[in-house]
């Protein structure tokens, strides 16, 4: 069996301690492959919050995949924003903005889906598109195919249908015809998983949403939420697990409150 945790809008600058000891000891206690971790790392894209990013991942003592969100860009600081909008972000958690982790179990796929020229809408180019579904096709269907971005693909709740990635359009289709099992976003502070439209050979695959990891910007009565992925390769080679945890206030711990079966299509016997 094998776990990845799916984390995003820690938004430091606005965390709360014990919900950032909780998620360590949740990981700690999980010992996951990997952490996927979807943008909005700081809150105001400021050296202080980079530097506490880094230094909860650094201590996490294993492999993080993350790509920027909005908040990572700079708002007030109009001469960085302009001329050198990752600085802070490259400084602090590495100079690649779309990168990839592969092992023989997970392939995901990081998409910097932010624009320095938008307030907060995200899009992802032709060129993006393209590279992101030449990868997918190379990978082996004992993989699990990730897709992780920050901006949501599909809205739950219609008022977050302008929040919508720009692009998504043409990037789903392609995406999903070269192989994604799942689609990883997040940026409105909500949990969720949807199925996405099928291809016409009728391939399955999901937008999984992910809810602010630490912030206290919680949206309206949801908590702290995190995603614990599972995969059982050996057991059910066409199945995986989402499993979403919340952050317990009483228990000052993250719990499991609920899990989506999710059945992978496959053309080959793994």
């Amino acid at each position: 069996m094998t776990v990845f945790v799916h984390i995003s809008d820690p938004h430091f600058g606005t965390e709360q301690p014990p919900v950032v000891a909780a998620l360590k000891a949740l990981i700690d206690r999980l010992e996951p492959a990997a952490v996927l971790l979807g943008g909005d790392v700081t809150q105001r894209a400021r050296t202080a919050q980079f530097n506490a990013a880094r230094n909860f991942i650094n201590a996490l003592g294993r492999p993080v995949l993350c790509v920027p969100g909005n908040h990572d860009i700079p708002l007030y600081n109009v001469f960085a924003r302009i001329f050198n909008p990752y600085g802070g972000y490259r400084r602090a958690l590495g100079q690649d903005l779309e990168p990839v982790f592969e092992t023989d179990e997970l392939l995901a796929i990081g998409v910097n889906t932010t624009h320095p020229k938008r307030h907060k809408d995200g899009e992802v180019s032709s060129r993006q598109i393209a590279r992101v579904a030449e990868r997918l096709r190379r990978a082996s269907p004992r993989q699990l195919r990730i897709v992780m971005a920050h901006h949501p693909v599909q809205a739950r709740e219609a008022s977050d249908r302008s929040n919508l990635l720009h692009g998504r359009r043409v990037a789903l289709p392609t995406w999903i015809d070269a192989g994604m099992d799942l689609m990883l976003g997040g940026h409105i502070h909500l949990p969720y998983v949807a199925a996405l439209a099928k291809d016409p050979e009728g391939r399955n695959a999901w937008a999984v949403q992910a809810g602010t990891a630490l912030s206290h910007r919680v949206r309206g009565d949801v908590p702290n939420s995190v995603n614990v992925i599972v995969r059982d390769t050996a057991l059910h080679p066409t199945r995986c697990l989402i499993e979403r945890w919340d952050f317990d206030t009483a228990a000052q711990a993250f719990d499991r409150v609920e899990t989506s079966e999710l059945i992978l299509s496959r053309d080959a016997v793994l």
